[in-house]
Protein backbone atom coordinates (compact mmCIF):
# COMPACT_ATOMS: atom_id res chain seq x y z
CA UNK A 1 0.00 0.00 0.00
CA UNK A 2 1.45 3.31 -1.00
CA UNK A 3 1.37 6.51 0.23
CA UNK A 4 -2.16 7.06 -1.99
CA UNK A 5 -3.94 4.70 -0.43
CA UNK A 6 -3.92 7.25 2.12
CA UNK A 7 -7.90 7.63 4.00
CA UNK A 8 -9.46 10.75 2.82
CA UNK A 9 -11.72 12.15 5.64
CA UNK A 10 -14.27 14.49 4.35
CA UNK A 11 -17.75 15.65 5.52
CA UNK A 12 -20.71 16.62 3.32
CA UNK A 13 -22.61 19.91 4.15
CA UNK A 14 -25.67 21.19 2.91
CA UNK A 15 -29.34 21.83 3.71
CA UNK A 16 -32.38 19.46 3.43
CA UNK A 17 -32.73 18.73 0.15
CA UNK A 18 -29.22 20.36 -1.26
CA UNK A 19 -28.41 16.64 -2.79
CA UNK A 20 -26.22 15.04 -0.28
CA UNK A 21 -27.49 11.74 -1.08
CA UNK A 22 -26.57 12.25 -4.56
CA UNK A 23 -23.45 13.55 -4.18
CA UNK A 24 -22.02 11.01 -1.58
CA UNK A 25 -23.43 7.79 -3.68
CA UNK A 26 -21.32 9.49 -6.75
CA UNK A 27 -18.57 10.14 -5.00
CA UNK A 28 -18.48 6.42 -3.81
CA UNK A 29 -19.19 5.36 -6.98
CA UNK A 30 -16.65 7.53 -8.59
CA UNK A 31 -13.61 7.07 -5.90
CA UNK A 32 -11.85 4.60 -4.09
CA UNK A 33 -13.69 5.88 -0.63
CA UNK A 34 -15.88 2.96 0.72
CA UNK A 35 -13.52 3.12 3.99
CA UNK A 36 -15.27 5.74 4.92
CA UNK A 37 -16.28 4.24 7.80
CA UNK A 38 -15.14 6.97 10.62
CA UNK A 39 -17.61 4.99 13.62
CA UNK A 40 -20.96 4.22 13.34
CA UNK A 41 -22.50 7.14 14.41
CA UNK A 42 -20.95 8.84 10.92
CA UNK A 43 -22.13 5.75 9.19
CA UNK A 44 -25.89 5.89 10.18
CA UNK A 45 -25.40 9.50 9.62
CA UNK A 46 -24.60 9.21 6.33
CA UNK A 47 -26.46 6.43 5.23
CA UNK A 48 -29.77 8.30 6.63
CA UNK A 49 -28.64 11.43 5.07
CA UNK A 50 -29.19 13.63 8.34
CA UNK A 51 -25.81 15.53 7.75
CA UNK A 52 -23.25 15.00 11.09
CA UNK A 53 -22.00 17.48 12.16
CA UNK A 54 -24.76 19.81 12.55
CA UNK A 55 -23.69 21.82 15.48
CA UNK A 56 -20.16 23.36 16.49
CA UNK A 57 -19.71 20.55 19.34
CA UNK A 58 -20.31 17.58 17.09
CA UNK A 59 -17.53 19.49 14.04
CA UNK A 60 -14.98 19.53 17.41
CA UNK A 61 -15.47 16.19 18.62
CA UNK A 62 -15.24 14.61 15.12
CA UNK A 63 -12.19 16.82 14.30
CA UNK A 64 -10.61 15.31 17.65
CA UNK A 65 -11.48 11.56 17.00
CA UNK A 66 -10.34 11.66 12.68
CA UNK A 67 -8.81 14.78 11.94
CA UNK A 68 -11.29 15.98 8.75
CA UNK A 69 -9.20 16.76 5.59
CA UNK A 70 -12.02 18.72 3.46
CA UNK A 71 -15.37 19.78 3.86
CA UNK A 72 -18.09 19.59 1.03
CA UNK A 73 -20.31 22.01 1.35
CA UNK A 74 -23.31 22.46 -1.17
CA UNK A 75 -24.47 25.80 -1.46
CA UNK A 76 -28.05 25.76 -2.88
CA UNK A 77 -30.14 28.71 -3.03
CA UNK A 78 -33.28 28.24 -0.34
CA UNK A 79 -35.87 29.14 -3.11
CA UNK A 80 -34.45 25.99 -5.50
CA UNK A 81 -34.29 23.58 -2.17
CA UNK A 82 -37.96 24.66 -1.35
CA UNK A 83 -39.24 24.11 -4.77
CA UNK A 84 -37.29 20.79 -4.92
CA UNK A 85 -38.71 19.62 -1.41
CA UNK A 86 -42.35 20.72 -1.79
CA UNK A 87 -42.52 19.32 -5.59
CA UNK A 88 -42.92 15.80 -3.67
CA UNK A 89 -46.85 14.02 -2.90
CA UNK A 90 -47.57 10.65 -1.77
CA UNK A 91 -50.14 8.61 -2.26
CA UNK A 92 -50.63 6.80 1.60
CA UNK A 93 -51.88 3.54 0.86
CA UNK A 94 -49.59 2.33 -1.69
CA UNK A 95 -46.62 4.64 -0.79
CA UNK A 96 -46.45 5.86 -4.03
CA UNK A 97 -44.09 8.88 -4.69
CA UNK A 98 -44.47 11.62 -7.28
CA UNK A 99 -42.64 14.81 -8.01
CA UNK A 100 -44.59 17.58 -9.70
CA UNK A 101 -41.10 17.94 -11.87
CA UNK A 102 -39.63 14.73 -12.67
CA UNK A 103 -42.76 12.17 -11.78
CA UNK A 104 -45.79 14.04 -12.13
CA UNK A 105 -49.45 12.12 -11.97
CA UNK A 106 -51.62 12.30 -14.95
CA UNK A 107 -54.36 14.31 -12.94
CA UNK A 108 -52.89 17.18 -10.26
CA UNK A 109 -53.27 15.67 -6.50
CA UNK A 110 -54.72 12.04 -7.68
CA UNK A 111 -53.15 8.93 -8.45
CA UNK A 112 -52.27 7.32 -11.75
CA UNK A 113 -53.72 3.68 -10.43
CA UNK A 114 -56.79 4.20 -7.79
CA UNK A 115 -57.98 8.13 -8.68
CA UNK A 116 -57.56 8.44 -5.05
CA UNK A 117 -56.02 11.89 -3.76
CA UNK A 118 -52.58 12.40 -2.88
CA UNK A 119 -51.39 14.20 0.16
CA UNK A 120 -48.25 16.27 1.01
CA UNK A 121 -46.09 15.00 3.89
CA UNK A 122 -45.81 17.17 6.64
CA UNK A 123 -42.33 17.13 5.82
CA UNK A 124 -42.73 18.67 2.71
CA UNK A 125 -45.29 21.15 3.44
CA UNK A 126 -43.95 24.93 2.55
CA UNK A 127 -43.91 26.61 5.43
CA UNK A 128 -42.18 23.42 7.72
CA UNK A 129 -39.32 23.06 4.88
CA UNK A 130 -38.70 27.10 5.15
CA UNK A 131 -38.74 26.44 8.99
CA UNK A 132 -36.37 23.20 8.56
CA UNK A 133 -34.16 25.54 6.32
CA UNK A 134 -34.07 28.59 8.86
CA UNK A 135 -33.23 25.97 11.12
CA UNK A 136 -30.11 24.29 9.30
CA UNK A 137 -28.69 27.46 8.12
CA UNK A 138 -28.67 28.87 12.01
CA UNK A 139 -27.27 25.71 13.52
CA UNK A 140 -24.76 25.29 11.18
CA UNK A 141 -22.99 28.45 10.52
CA UNK A 142 -20.75 28.21 13.08
CA UNK A 143 -19.68 24.91 11.81
CA UNK A 144 -19.42 26.32 8.48
CA UNK A 145 -17.04 29.63 9.94
CA UNK A 146 -15.23 26.21 12.12
CA UNK A 147 -13.79 24.44 8.84
CA UNK A 148 -13.37 28.10 7.30
CA UNK A 149 -11.23 28.92 9.87
CA UNK A 150 -9.24 25.54 9.68
CA UNK A 151 -8.60 26.02 5.68
CA UNK A 152 -10.75 23.16 5.01
CA UNK A 153 -14.21 24.14 3.79
CA UNK A 154 -14.55 23.88 -0.01
CA UNK A 155 -17.95 25.14 -1.13
CA UNK A 156 -19.74 24.34 -4.47
CA UNK A 157 -22.62 26.68 -5.37
CA UNK A 158 -25.77 26.04 -7.90
CA UNK A 159 -29.04 25.31 -8.12
CA UNK A 160 -28.77 21.84 -10.19
CA UNK A 161 -27.02 18.33 -8.56
CA UNK A 162 -25.56 17.78 -12.22
CA UNK A 163 -24.12 21.07 -12.48
CA UNK A 164 -22.52 21.05 -9.37
CA UNK A 165 -21.11 17.68 -9.19
CA UNK A 166 -18.50 18.23 -12.04
CA UNK A 167 -16.61 20.57 -9.33
CA UNK A 168 -16.91 18.37 -6.90
CA UNK A 169 -15.41 15.60 -8.64
CA UNK A 170 -12.84 17.34 -10.20
CA UNK A 171 -11.60 18.88 -6.67
CA UNK A 172 -11.72 15.21 -5.13
CA UNK A 173 -9.58 14.01 -8.00
CA UNK A 174 -7.20 16.34 -6.79
CA UNK A 175 -7.37 14.54 -3.54
CA UNK A 176 -8.12 10.94 -3.80
CA UNK A 177 -7.37 7.97 -6.19
CA UNK A 178 -10.30 6.89 -8.73
CA UNK A 179 -11.92 3.14 -8.77
CA UNK A 180 -12.75 3.12 -12.37
CA UNK A 181 -9.75 3.95 -14.03
CA UNK A 182 -7.78 1.41 -16.02
CA UNK A 183 -4.84 1.11 -12.80
CA UNK A 184 -1.63 3.08 -14.40
CA UNK A 185 1.50 1.58 -12.98
CA UNK A 186 4.29 3.93 -12.32
CA UNK A 187 8.03 2.94 -11.72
Amino acid sequence: MGASARLLRAVIMGAPGSGKGTVSSRITQHFELKHLSSGDLLRDNMLRGTGFPRTLPQAEALDKAYQIDTVINLNVPFEVIKHRLTARWIHPASGRVYNIEFNPPKTVGIDDVTGEPLIQREDDRPETVIKRLKAYEAQTKPVLDYYQKKGVLETFSGTETNKIWPHVYAFLQTKVPQTNQKASVTP
